[in-house]
């Protein structure tokens, strides 16, 4: 597919974006897995997390989702059944890595499986940890690489140090600890989304935190809960960025969540000199949210490196877009962890911004930015990244004449209504 985009005069307007995908994500997994009824509100529709209610269903949940609100009958772990058939993940890296950790826990044996991106992905990260645990894995290249086939059911606790800032590693590791014997604890070089610490906790689990350290005690059961899932900041942050480098504009951005572990995509834009607002912040909820207001802005050069990467890794390429329209040079650094996402998106954001005109390098870890540079309209590809889909989409927005997208129902993996809420802001020149 070929989407045509056009640029923009200004964005104006109230817009609330999808749910979390990483809370959603979780909601369902944990709410499968629990002793009861889960409900879920605002839950996120896209293509990943859909991917996560079909696993569960064959594994003999019982999931009624309709649009933003889901209903999750759990028996607890030792509930789930051998499915009939292989799991398959779509695009989702989360549900397959923390689904592992939580098919370390069952006696049966389950293939999981995905489509082109997820076959390229290091899946060793998490299938080593799982077993030490005691989890019996196999797959291509010794159990790095899909198709994956799992058999649990005896685990032992961990004391796990891990090389990366990973939530997803994290939440594996603890979620295959929830059953089996001892402690488990992992230990991360900088701290990387709680997301699920948080959920674990809303469903009744016990949970240490101390520094870099989460543990928890195996034999625990999860119990039903409520869940309100915020809007993702993740998805915001295209908004966010456009609101800053499009003339004329200011975008209200309704309930988006605030977690500390996420928010690095604010300071980042604070440091350039984006004129954010926050309103309706509410700080007492499990996961904090709050409304954002953007306005056009004029944005400086900066470093972003360290312990601020996890905190805003998924955010890089539209943060490198905010670059190219800032005065002077920007460097980010320590974003390896780039290199294995859905693509390869160090080298994705820089060739395909480097086709509309950008002053833009890449490094081993990161990139080079140069601004300000004007934009021109190009034939570009999101090469089945919906990240880099709506990056080059809000790109095309500030880009003069026409530009050609390729792939772009990528976005539909956690954005769904993108570019209808991209038209509903629009003011076209």
């Amino acid at each position: 597919m070929e989407k045509q985009l056009t640029p923009i005069k200004s964005l104006n307007g109230s817009i609330k974006v999808p749910g979390d995908k990483s809370i959603s994500h979780r909601a369902v997994m944990f709410g499968s897995i629990a002793e009861g009824t889960t409900t879920i509100n605002g839950f996120l529709p896209g293509e990943d997390c859909l991917s996560t209610i079909s696993c569960f269903k064959k594994l003999g949940v019982k999931i009624e989702q309709i649009n933003e609100q889901v209903t999750v009958e759990g028996k607890g772990i030792s509930g789930l059944q051998p499915s009939k058939e292989e799991l398959y993940v779509g695009n989702s890296g989360t549900t397959i890595r923390l689904m592992l950790g939580i098919l370390a826990n069952t006696p049966f044996t389950t293939v999981l499986t995905g489509d082109d991106s997820i076959a390229k992905r290091p899946m060793n990260r998490v299938t080593q940890p799982l077993k030490e645990m005691g989890a019996i894995i196999d797959g291509k290249e010794e159990g790095n690489k899909v198709p994956l086939k799992i058999t649990g059911g005896s685990t032992k606790g961990i004391d796990y140090h891990s090389k990366i800032a990973s939530a997803q590693v994290k939440s594996a590791i603890l979620l295959a600890g929830l059953q089996g014997e001892g402690i488990t604890s992992v230990t991360e070089p900088a701290k990387s989304r709680d997301h699920s610490e948080r959920m674990l906790e809303a469903f009744g689990c016990s949970v240490d935190q101390k520094g870099l350290t989460v543990s928890l005690n195996a034999g625990q059961e999860l119990k039903g809960t409520h869940i309100e899932v915020p809007g993702d900041i993740s998805s915001a942050a295209f908004f966010l960025v456009a609101g800053a480098i499009i003339p004329e504009s200011t975008i209200s951005l309704k309930k988006v969540g605030l977690n500390p572990t996420r928010t690095g995509i604010l300071d980042v834009l604070e440091n350039m000199g984006a004129k954010i607002q926050f309103e309706n912040v509410n700080s007492e909820s499990s996961e904090p949210y709050g409304d954002l207001v953007i306005q056009t802005s004029k944005l400086k050069g900066t470093i972003i490196k360290g312990d601020l990467i996890p905190r805003l890794i998924d955010e890089i390429p539209i943060i490198a877009l905010a670059a190219t329209q800032a005065e002077g040079k920007t460097i980010i650094q320590d974003a390896h962890e780039l290199r294995v996402k859905e693509t390869d998106r160090i080298k994705t954001v820089v060739d395909e911004l480097s086709k509309m005109g950008a002053n833009i390098e890449a490094t081993d870890d990161g990139m080079i930015i140069h601004g300000k540079t004007s934009l021109k309209g190009a034939q570009v590809d999101s090469y089945g990244d919906h990240r880099i889909g709506m990056m080059l989409s809000i790109a095309s927005c500030i880009a003069k004449g026409e530009t050609k997208l390729m792939n772009p129902e990528a976005v539909a993996v956690s954005y769904p209504s993108f570019f209808d809420q991209l038209k509903s802001l629009a003011n076209h020149n």
